[in-house]
């Protein structure tokens, strides 16, 4: 695990210079990188838009992930072309407005080339979706992922288990990445939330399925 996706909570776009500083210096010592931020709101506030990509940009953040309304757009348009900085829209499951994989094609389509997608795979199993599906369907447009598995399809109360003992493939995942050539620069984060008193026992588990799934999917 070489990078990292903060959200507000980790790290705040509205956080002063020395804030920002301090935390970088503390994840280079780590080893890692800030690659990702979100899930960040936008709307058609401009001035409000800009100061995220500003934050962004002093983190050297590429992949912003969003749930942006929808008259955010026209703004957004400008701002990944002005920054060079991604928007990824994330599905966040049933009842939300980016819920199902049409939701978002609908949503980014005849927009900015860099206006596209997170797909958080837990999230459209419970819409009842394949997120394999997701990645293939969305093609260039995927530069952010949220793994992880979910024990129902298409119920809500689901929650997480370890990576591919339920509803997600892994492997036909990383093959799906490969196909749709996701870039190097992008984001996925590995995500667990059934076990928050220690979830670091899930995540290895989860990184062993990960690690053999890749070596899979690059045979062929």
């Amino acid at each position: 695990m070489h990078h990292v996706e903060f959200y507000s909570k980790h790290l705040n776009p509205a956080a002063d210079a020395k804030t920002l500083a301090e935390t970088k210096e503390l994840v280079a010592n780590a080893g890692v990188s800030i690659n990702a931020h979100g899930v960040n709101g936008f709307t058609k506030d401009h001035d409000a838009n800009r100061r995220v990509f500003e934050f962004a940009k002093a983190a050297g953040i590429k992949n912003i992930t969003a749930d942006p309304q929808p008259d955010s757009f026209d703004s957004l348009d400008k701002l990944v072309e002005e920054y060079d900085i991604r928007i990824c829209i994330h599905n966040h499951g049933p009842g939300h407005r980016y819920d199902k994989i049409a939701d978002v094609a609908n949503a980014v389509k005849d927009h900015h080339k860099w206006i596209g997608a997170c797909v958080d795979t837990g999230h459209f199993i419970r819409a009842g979706e394949d997120p394999v599906e997701a990645v293939t369907a969305l093609g260039p447009r995927v530069f952010a992922l949220h793994m992880k598995d979910d024990k129902f399809k298409g119920d809500k109360r689901s929650h997480n288990v370890i990576l591919g003992e339920a509803n997600l493939d892994v492997v036909a995942m990383f093959r799906a990445l490969k196909q749709v050539k996701f870039p190097a620069d992008g984001s996925i984060s590995l995500e667990d939330e059934s076990n928050p008193a220690n979830p670091i026992d899930d995540m290895k588990q989860c990184l062993v399925v990960v690690k053999k799934a890749i070596a899979t999917a690059s045979e062929g």
